[in-house]
């Protein structure tokens, strides 16, 4: 067993049936890169060296699970899993070992426990804008301890044409703007890595890693 499926009802927003769909089977297509391994094997060793004590994972928005395929060759006794909108991604998600695999939106899912690190990887810039708060909230839910996200960053918001399409890409402060939501959050550690890195490229992406640190919500 790889963990529960949840059920997911489509609907709720335009940006969750496009995923759940067709663009989003063709996104899973697109990206099955196992050759991004390496490159994701060190971007989260950077992230883990400054997480200590880490034993259990959680990233909400998986695709077919090549993020958290990294962290389990770098946490061999952490529990991984994931959530995923896209039952064709969800599938293949499924059948590796170790993860606990989720069919459900961010919006739908809440674990049973808290997870010691909780992550998005280009999910948040998917979200509309309008959702984010509530975006934010499930991630913040979702930890323990550590917040991650690694996504695409712009100082002020801004929107980006995606495959053709409008409203399906989103540039912004995300970290900013959870620390500035939650009282209990402090900055550890940030990065960057770029797709012209002559060893280990991977897409344009800005990494923040989040501590709970006490304080209160919202």
């Amino acid at each position: 067993m790889n963990g529960r499926k949840a059920e997911w009802s489509p609907g709720k927003s335009r940006q969750e049936e496009v995923w759940a769909g067709a663009f989003g089977d063709a996104y899973v297509d697109r990206n099955r890169r196992l050759d991004q391994l390496a490159g994701k094997r060190r971007l989260f060793a950077r992230i883990l060296a400054r997480a200590p004590g880490v034993q259990s994972v959680l990233e909400l928005g998986a695709n077919i699970g090549l993020n958290l395929i990294a962290i389990g060759e770098l946490l061999p006794h952490a529990r991984l899993a994931g959530v995923e909108i896209n039952g064709k991604a969800h599938a293949e998600l499924a059948r590796i070992p170790r993860v606990e695999a989720h069919l459900a939106s961010l919006f739908d899912f809440t674990p049973e426990t808290p997870f010691d690190l909780a992550f998005t990887a280009g999910v948040l810039i998917h979200v509309a804008p309008e959702r984010l708060p509530e975006a934010y909230d499930r991630l913040h839910a979702a930890s323990r301890r550590y917040l991650l996200v690694v996504e695409y960053y712009n100082p002020t918001p801004l929107e980006v044409p995606y495959r053709g399409e409008r409203g399906l890409l989103f540039k912004r402060d995300f970290a900013g703007e959870l620390m500035d939501r939650f009282a209990d959050l402090a900055l550890v550690d940030y990065g960057f890595v770029w797709r012209r890195d002559p060893v280990f490229p991977l897409d344009d992406l800005t990494w923040f890693l989040l501590e709970k640190r006490g304080g209160t919500g919202p």
